[in-house]
């Protein structure tokens, strides 16, 4: 984060933001500020979870690993939503990794922490179960997307959706991790970057995207930015009435 950067708060996740004054008197002893780096793998694949996270100005990427080595992104987590669902959902450990595609900062909270507040119902219940059903229509949507659409539809929905998280169209991010949340090869995504350049809609240099044109990426996307840019903000206009 540069020096004009205003501080960080749970308040910048949009969960963290809409629990009850009660709830979040009891969440927030343990919520622990800490670095999320490009890059850096949150979980692996059947390890025992020991935290969830509540990215503020970081993007995380939900990624199946195949035995070949091969990945997919399956969802993508910002400051909309937590890491760790599956803590809730009746278990302890997660079939996918979680690794940093945008570098920022997030909240983690113990694992037992959270356990015990949703064990309580109540809002803090709703709220998650409310953006556990956003994430599935999300990995849904991704699913289908990465099956029927060209590398270049892909690319711009995910851009969309990455800054739309952010509070900048400045991207920090290798063509090589973009490639590994979309499933494809580098050279695709290579050929695909160097289209949206040409046509001026993102200016690309070593490891640093800069969205010039959203209208132009919004056109160039198939169906899919839409469908789930209309989840998250069904989500986030729930919660805000919570």
């Amino acid at each position: 984060m540069s020096a004009m950067s205003p501080p960080n708060t749970p308040s910048q996740n949009h969960l963290l933001a809409a629990l009850p004054a009660a709830e979040f008197a009891r969440l927030s002893p343990h919520l622990e500020l800490v670095p999320l780096r490009l890059g850096d793998t949150l979980y692996e694949p059947g390890t025992q979870l020991q935290h969830v996270y509540f990215p503020t100005t970081s993007v995380v990427s939900l990624l199946y690993v195949l035995e070949s080595g091969m990945s997919a992104e399956i969802a993508g987590v910002g400051n909309e939503g937590i890491l760790g669902i599956a803590l809730f959902m009746g278990g302890d450990t997660t079939p996918s990794s979680a690794v940093v595609q945008t570098a920022g900062q997030g909240y983690r909270l113990p694992a037992k922490v959270l356990k015990q507040e949703f064990a309580r119902g109540g809002e803090v219940q709703r709220l998650l179960l409310r953006y556990t059903q956003a994430l599935v229509t999300l990995m849904f949507q991704t699913a289908a997307c990465n099956r029927h659409h060209s590398i270049e539809q892909q690319l711009c929905r995910w851009l969309l959706l990455t800054i739309d998280r952010l509070p900048t169209n400045e991207l920090v991010m290798t063509q090589e991790l973009i490639a590994n949340a979309l499933g494809v090869r580098r050279e695709g995504i290579t050929e695909a970057a160097g289209n949206l350049q040409r046509g001026g809609l993102i200016s690309y240099r070593r490891g640093h995207i800069s969205v010039l044109q959203r209208s132009g990426l919004e056109s160039g996307s198939c169906e899919c930015y839409a469908v789930v840019r209309k989840e998250l903000n069904r989500l986030l206009s729930d919660v805000r009435h919570l």
